[in-house]
């Protein structure tokens, strides 16, 4: 089938959970059964790869999304959400027995406190994602590597068979909780087009001795194009005429929960639309700077016209 006659455009693979985004939070939580008040909270679409699933559908890419949520109104939660968004959620697996995964976000301005109960979340795995609905899309973005063990141990052989099927991929590793930063990612980044880390995530996979650029031409060497999210600073990517910066718009930040994931579903959508890599580069930093003014992940992710407009 050609890629361009199907069904959708991105299937996204990866976690689906709820967040629940407190801002304001004390410094030096207090135990001993003490209630603290913060200035705010909100429930809302939680996990990378959902995030990112809810950002492409705004801008106008027929997404699908494949995830494992319980059977639980944490898990109806996160469906109904994805629904409403214009994601199809045909593909995703409800587990009878585990919960739905919950996330905590503390938020400090810029930086935040993340605290995550998995459920099933890890028990994703390669078998679960529908071959009709991997080869009825143009192109197959995953999510959370070190989250999902027995998903990423399979990873390479399922880039492998999209590209045979026409696919292009990417990945957003995110960080790995145990600090190792080992596992089969390197493998996968062969069989990955497009890479998403940010600065840290950059330096521990390409090494931090290198400093930012010679990791990210490290992870480059191994055979994708790295493209590396800089927060305030902008984005960069590594490509075959060396390194691209764009620089980020200044825009009233409530958060950057999600803003990351916002950030790639703008490059993917460029990619997808034949931007060349400058422009590409610039829409995922408008999407990734406006998803920051407003609370959570997917409040204030923008519309394809709402980028273009300050671009």
């Amino acid at each position: 089938m050609n890629p361009s006659n199907r069904r959708f455009d991105l299937l996204v693979i990866g976690d689906a959970n709820p967040d629940v985004v407190l801002h304001g939070v004390p410094p030096g939580l207090a135990y001993g059964q003490v209630e603290q008040l913060v200035d705010d909270g909100k429930l809302t679409i939680g996990g990378s790869a959902a995030i990112l699933a809810c950002g492409a559908a705004r801008l106008g890419l027929r997404t699908a999304f494949v995830g494992v949520v319980g059977d639980d109104s944490a898990g109806r939660f996160m469906l109904d959400q994805l629904g409403q968004r214009g994601v199809d959620t045909g593909g995703c697996i409800v587990d009878k027995v585990l919960p739905t995964g919950l996330t905590v976000i503390l938020v400090d301005g810029e930086d935040r406190a993340i605290l995550t109960s998995l459920g099933c979340m890890p028990t994703l795995a390669g078998d679960m994602v529908d071959r009709e609905l991997l080869h009825a899309a143009r192109h197959v973005h995953t999510s959370s590597f070190f989250l999902l063990p027995k998903f990423a141990a399979h990873l390479a052989g399922l880039f492998d068979e999209a590209h045979a099927t026409g696919l292009s991929t990417s990945l957003d590793s995110q960080g790995d909780p145990a600090g190792r930063w080992d596992g089969p990612l390197r493998q996968v980044l062969r069989a990955t087009d497009v890479f998403f880390p940010n600065a840290n995530e950059a330096l521990n996979i390409g090494g931090p001795r290198l400093g930012l650029e010679g990791a990210v031409q490290a992870i480059a060497g191994i055979g994708t194009l790295p493209v590396v999210k800089c927060g305030a600073d902008g984005a960069m990517a590594c490509g075959a005429d060396g390194f691209m910066r764009v620089p980020a718009p200044t825009v009233d930040m409530v958060d950057t929960v999600g803003a990351g994931d916002s950030f790639a579903a703008g490059f993917l959508y460029g990619r997808l639309n034949d931007f060349d890599l400058e422009r590409c580069l610039k829409l995922a930093v408008t999407c990734g700077s406006l998803s920051t003014q407003a609370a959570g992940g997917t409040s204030a992710q923008p519309t394809l016209a709402e980028a273009l407009a300050i671009l």
